[in-house]
């Protein structure tokens, strides 16, 4: 049975301990819900590519967008999130009963700070990271 790569990484990310410290448990796919406020991550698969002669070892590219009330705050997280991610290899995630694996994780973008429209507005940090996975 093929995984879904959301899944898969939601499931690799909600376990990481100092991660969900820092979001105080906010982990989202795809787009952080209104009513939730940061610290948080709200993450989705933006593209990448498949080999068509090994199909259920596709190379997703996950966008990351940490969410905080400050800057400073919105990097941290990042800088987590990286750690966290970062050349990442040969990882077992279990979703309902079934293995899969992150084969390798790959940062394609350095976190990029976006600026609030608005003073009032919540910071983010943007990362991109290419994910082999075995689904």
């Amino acid at each position: 049975m093929i995984g879904n790569p959301v899944e898969i990484m939601h499931t690799y990310l909600s376990a990481q301990v100092a991660l969900m410290a820092l979001t105080t448990g906010g982990l989202y796919s795809p787009r952080l819900p209104e009513s939730k406020s940061p610290p948080v991550i709200a993450f989705f698969v933006r593209g990448g590519t498949a080999n068509p002669h090994i199909p259920p070892i596709p190379s997703p590219s996950f966008q990351f967008d940490c969410w905080a009330d400050s800057p400073e705050d919105a990097y941290d997280i990042y800088l987590e999130l990286y750690d966290t991610l970062q050349g990442l290899q040969n990882q077992t995630v279990t979703v309902g009963g079934t293995d899969y694996r992150i084969m390798s994780v790959v940062e394609e973008v350095q976190g990029q700070q976006i600026q609030p429209v608005d003073p009032k507005d919540y910071h983010r940090v943007l990362g991109l990271f290419q994910v082999m996975m075995e689904v």
